[in-house]
C-alpha cells in the first residue's frame, strides 16, 4: 500500500504500521541487550561495578534522548520522518557493534550511536500511536498494552538468538542479527507507510525544511562526540544524569505554569504517574544487570519437570522471559479491562500501578528467599515464575505509563512529554545499575563459588523487596490526590468539548 491509496487507512490499519516498525526496533535493541553485559564481562574484561555502571549511563542517555527527539518530531522534521531517521541510526549502531573490534572506545562509539537513534526513534513511535487513537480513552489504555504486547514479540525472538548465536559463533554475528532485522523493519514500514500519511505532526504534512534537516544532522554530530566523552569517563555520565533530570523537572513547572486551568489537573496526575513508573524501572534494570550475573554465577540452566530435562536457557536468555510472559498476560489484561469497562467497574491507572508495584514486590521476595536458603544452584524455575510476577507488574505500570501521557498530556506538548518520560526513566535505569552494584563482584568470580555470591545477592534482593513495598504503601497513600486530580481532569475535558 503507498500514499496514492483514495481510501483513508482505518485505525487499525495504521496503528499496525507503527507496531511492526517497532517490533522490529525491539527486535534488535533488545538483542544487543541480551548479550551486551556479558560482552562488557566476558570479551572486554569489565568488572561487574564497571559494567553495571557504563550499562546505566548508557540507559539513561538513550533514555533521555527522546525528550530532544520528541521536540524534533513535533516542531522540526515531523514525527514519522523522525522515526524513520531513528531506526536507520539505531541500525548503525547495531552494525558497529558487530564488527566486534575488541576496544573500549570502539564499544563507546557504537552505544552512543544507538543512544541517538533511540532518542529520534523511541518518543515518535509512541507519540503516533497517541495521535492515531487521540480523545478515545478506553481505546487508549488498549492499544498501548497491545502495543506493549507486540514489541515484545521482537524482543522475545532477538532474546533468545542472539545469546544461542554468541555461544555458536562469537560476539559479532549477533550484533549483525540485529541491524539486520531493523533494515527489514524500514523496508516493511516504506512499503506500508500509505497507511499512516494522515498521521503525524505539523511538519510531515509539508516539504522537508533542508535547513532544518541540516541543523538536525549537524546538532546529531556534536551529540554523538558528546555521549561518546559521557560514556568514557562515569562522572561525566552521573552529571549528566542529574543535569537531565533538573533540566525535566524545570520544563515541567514551567509547562504547568503556562497551562490553561482546566489542563493543571491532568499535568499534576501525569507527573505523579511518571514519576511511579520512573521508579519502576529502578528494579527493571535489575534484569540486564544483577538478575543476568545472578543467572551466569548462581542458577541452573536445565528446566527439569519429573526428573526429566525439558529445555535449558543460558544467563542471558533468562531474559526471554520477561517479554513471553508480557505476551502471555497482555491478552488477559486487554479482555479484563474492556470486560470491566462494560460491567460499568473502574480500575484506574493509579490503582494498576499499585497491583503492579505489588507484583514487583512478589518477584524479589522469590529471589530473596531462594538466594538466602539454596546450598547448590538455584533452579531456574525460580527465575521463570519470579519474571512472571515481574512482568506482569511491568504490564501494570510500564505499559500504561505511555497511556498516561497519551491521556492527560495536552496533543501540543505530546512529543515533548513522551520524551521526559523516557528521561524519568533513563534516570531510574541509572539507579537501578548503581543498586545492582550493591552485588557487584570481580570479573575473576568463578560461577561455582556458590558460597561467596548467593549471600551478596541475597541482600540485594532484599533490599529491592523492601524497597517496592515501601513504594506500594507511598502510591496506597496517593490514590486520594490521584483520584481527585483525575476528576478535575475529566471535568475540564468535557467542559472545552461544551465550548
Amino acid at each position: 500500500m503507498t500514499a496514492s491509496l483514495s481510501c483513508s487507512p482505518t485505525r487499525t490499519q495504521s496503528f499496525s504500521v507503527v507496531l511492526a516498525i517497532e517490533l522490529w526496533e525491539r527486535f534488535g535493541f533488545y538483542g544487543m541487550q541480551g548479550i551486551l553485559l556479558l560482552y562488557m564481562v566476558q570479551r572486554l574484561g569489565f568488572e561487574d561495578a564497571q559494567a553495571n555502571l557504563l550499562w546505566g549511563t548508557f540507559s539513561a542517555v538513550t533514555y533521555a534522548a527522546p525528550a530532544i527527539g520528541g521536540w524534533i518530531g513535533d516542531a522540526l522534521l515531523g514525527t514519522r520522518r523522525t522515526m524513520t531517521i531513528g531506526a536507520a541510526v539505531l541500525a548503525l549502531g547495531y552494525g558497529l557493534l558487530g564488527l566486534d573490534m575488541g576496544g573500549q572506545m570502539a564499544l563507546f562509539v557504537a552505544l552512543a550511536v544507538i543512544a541517538i537513534g533511540n532518542g529520534l526513534f523511541k518518543a515518535n513511535s509512541a507519540n503516533l500511536v497517541r495521535r492515531i487513537y487521540e480523545g478515545d480513552d478506553a481505546r487508549i489504555d488498549v492499544a498501548f498494552t497491545i502495543y506493549y504486547m507486540s514489541i515484545n514479540v521482537g524482543s522475545t525472538f532477538s532474546l533468545l538468538l542472539t545469546p544461542w548465536m554468541q555461544q555458536n559463533y562469537g560476539w559479532g554475528p549477533p550484533f549483525l542479527l540485529c541491524a539486520a532485522g531493523l533494515v527489514f523493519g524500514l523496508c516493511c514500514y516504506g512499503i506500508f507507510r500509505g497507511w499512516l500519511r494522515h498521521i503525524g505532526s505539523a511538519p510531515d504534512f509539508s516539504p522537508i525544511v533542508w535547513s532544518r534537516m541540516g541543523a538536525v544532522l549537524g546538532g546529531v554530530a556534536i551529540t554523538l562526540v558528546v555521549m561518546v566523552g559521557i560514556l568514557d569517563f562515569p562522572a561525566a555520565g552521573r552529571a549528566c544524569v542529574w543535569i537531565a533530570a533538573l533540566a525535566t523537572a524545570i520544563i515541567w513547572v514551567l509547562l504547568y505554569r503556562r497551562a490553561a486551568p482546566a489542563q493543571r489537573p491532568g499535568l499534576r496526575l501525569a507527573y505523579l504517574l511518571i514519576v511511579q513508573t520512573m521508579l519502576y524501572f529502578i528494579f527493571y534494570q535489575q534484569m540486564v544487570t544483577s538478575l543476568t550475573l545472578f543467572a551466569l554465577r548462581d542458577v541452573g540452566s536445565d528446566f527439569k519437570l519429573g526428573g526429566m530435562t525439558l529445555f535449558s536457557m543460558s544467563a542471558g536468555q533468562f531474559q526471554a522471559l520477561n517479554p513471553v510472559w508480557i505476551m502471555a498476560a497482555s491478552p488477559l489484561l486487554s479482555w479484563l479491562y474492556k470486560a470491566m469497562e462494560n460491567r460499568g467497574w473502574k480500575f484506574p491507572i493509579a490503582e494498576k500501578f499499585i497491583v503492579g508495584f505489588s507484583l514487583v514486590a512478589v518477584a524479589f521476595l522469590i529471589w530473596w528467599v531462594s538466594a538466602a536458603t539454596s546450598t547448590t544452584l538455584v533452579s531456574p524455575w525460580v527465575m521463570f515464575w519470579a519474571y512472571g510476577a515481574l512482568s506482569v507488574g511491568e504490564l501494570l505500570i510500564s505499559a500504561l505509563g505511555l497511556a498516561v501521557v497519551a491521556r492527560y498530556v495536552p496533543a501540543h506538548v505530546g512529543g515533548f512529554m513522551m520524551g521526559s518520560y523516557c528521561v524519568s526513566n533513563g534516570v531510574a535505569m541509572y539507579l537501578g545499575s548503581m543498586l545492582a552494584n550493591l552485588a557487584a563482584m570481580g570479573n575473576t568470580v568463578s560461577g561455582t563459588d556458590i558460597a561467596t555470591t548467593m549471600p551478596i545477592y541475597a541482600g540485594l534482593f532484599r533490599t529491592l523487596f523492601f524497597l517496592a513495598v515501601g513504594c506500594t504503601i507511598l502510591f496506597i497513600l496517593c490514590l486520594p490526590f490521584t483520584r481527585r486530580w483525575d476528576a478535575q481532569h475529566r471535568a475540564g475535558q468535557t467542559g472545552q468539548e461544551a465550548a
